[in-house]
């Protein structure tokens, strides 16, 4: 393995989020003349952890991590890997980060076939989702995986996790990629990122999609749904999106909110929009108090944005009449979106937009297959 400096262009956009010492390896397999190219963006998790000496879990530097995987020298793909300079658990993600690692896919799109990310699981489908907004025109693989046990675990799912994931980044159908979109694999699943939801914390296959199909089942052999995959766009270009807005929040009803509770998290000071978690398809108490508190935060500007708190199914306004008045005072149906693509694809657009029409517009439609709008 060879360390390499950051390229200037690299080193001056990361410094403006403290992210300045990332560091480059490049790992050479066995591989005279790769199939493709793989870029590893590593930023931490439990895949690369290892127990100390008083049974604390510890992060590993990346060439460690590698010690534990001879088998990637079978691979007939060349593989580089970014690695953040500290592994941070997942826990400490936010979207600083998320630009950066988009970032770095950016400056590097066309020297790579394919990118696959590694990090901690607890966030890693909030990160997939924001990604599969900040890379517009995404033509190419970005996989995301991790594992629930450390590579240094003797039942460890990390090994087949890794390697799964770089197999699929670097796979093509003739000279165009299988998977250009943004994903996560794991336990022997590949599904869309920004459908997916973390549901486990204690089995292998953490993650689920209910409202999309899996993009791929992997066994003997990997067997895509083409169907189910974004089509391949040949004249599209990447763009790059940088501009988030985090002055949002998560608000979940539950039997017997009050109006106290309401309040002060529509008064929050800087707020621009609110993902409101609602029972069903979209159901919410009809009682004066609330509708009012909604309706006079989305009169000053707040714009709320309605999901489920189920699993699978959709918002559906007007199904049933406790979800008719939250269409009537201007609340979006967020349709059939996960949280975690929804508190994204928010900041995302109160990042691009300013026009309380042209945001509302935005969240209503599909960016990049996040969610399905209609009956």
């Amino acid at each position: 393995m060879k360390l390499l400096r950051l390229p200037q262009k690299m080193q001056k956009r990361l410094s403006r989020t403290g992210s300045l010492k990332y560091r480059i390896i490049n790992i050479k397999t066995a591989a005279i003349k790769p199939k493709a190219s793989v870029l590893i963006i590593y930023s931490g998790g439990t895949i690369g952890m290892v127990r100390d000496s008083s049974g604390s879990l510890v992060a590993l530097k990346f060439n460690q991590i590698m010690q534990q995987l001879p088998s990637l020298n079978t691979l007939n793909v060349s593989i580089t890997v970014i690695s953040f300079p500290i592994p941070m658990d997942s826990s400490n993600m936010n979207y600083q980060n998320w630009i950066d690692i988009g970032y770095i896919i950016y400056e590097n799109y066309h020297h790579y076939d394919g990118f696959v990310v590694l990090q901690g699981t607890d966030t890693m489908a909030y990160s997939a989702s924001a990604l599969s907004y900040i890379l517009e025109g995404l033509n190419k693989p970005v996989v995301f995986t991790g594992a629930q046990l450390p590579i240094s675990a003797i039942r460890s799912d990390a090994r087949p996790n890794l390697i799964t994931a770089i197999e699929i980044a670097s796979k093509k159908r003739g000279n165009r990629p299988v998977v250009p979109e943004v994903s996560i694999y794991f336990d022997y699943q590949l599904l869309r990122g920004n459908r997916t939801r973390k549901i486990r914390s204690s089995q292998f296959g953490a993650f689920e999609s209910e409202n999309h199909p899996m993009l791929a089942k992997i066994g003997i052999n990997i067997e895509f749904n083409h169907s189910a995959i974004k089509k391949y766009e040949k004249n599209r270009q990447l763009a790059f999106h940088e501009k988030y807005e985090p002055n949002v929040v998560i608000m979940k009803l539950f039997p017997s909110i009050t109006l106290s509770v309401i309040k002060s998290i529509t008064n929050i000071e800087d707020l621009k929009g609110i993902v409101l978690e609602t029972y069903g398809s979209g159901n919410a108490p009809t009682d004066d108090w609330f509708i009012s508190q909604l309706k006079n935060a989305i009169d000053r500007g707040i714009i709320i944005f309605n999901v489920s708190q189920c699993s699978g199914g959709k918002v559906i306004h007007g199904r049933y009449a406790t979800s008719k008045k939250l269409q009537e005072i201007g609340v979006i149906s967020g349709w059939n979106i996960t949280t975690e693509a929804a508190i994204t694809k928010l900041m995302f657009v109160l990042g691009q937009e300013t026009e309380t029409e042209k945001i509302k517009e935005r969240l209503s439609t599909p960016i990049c297959g996040e969610m399905d709008v209609g009956l």
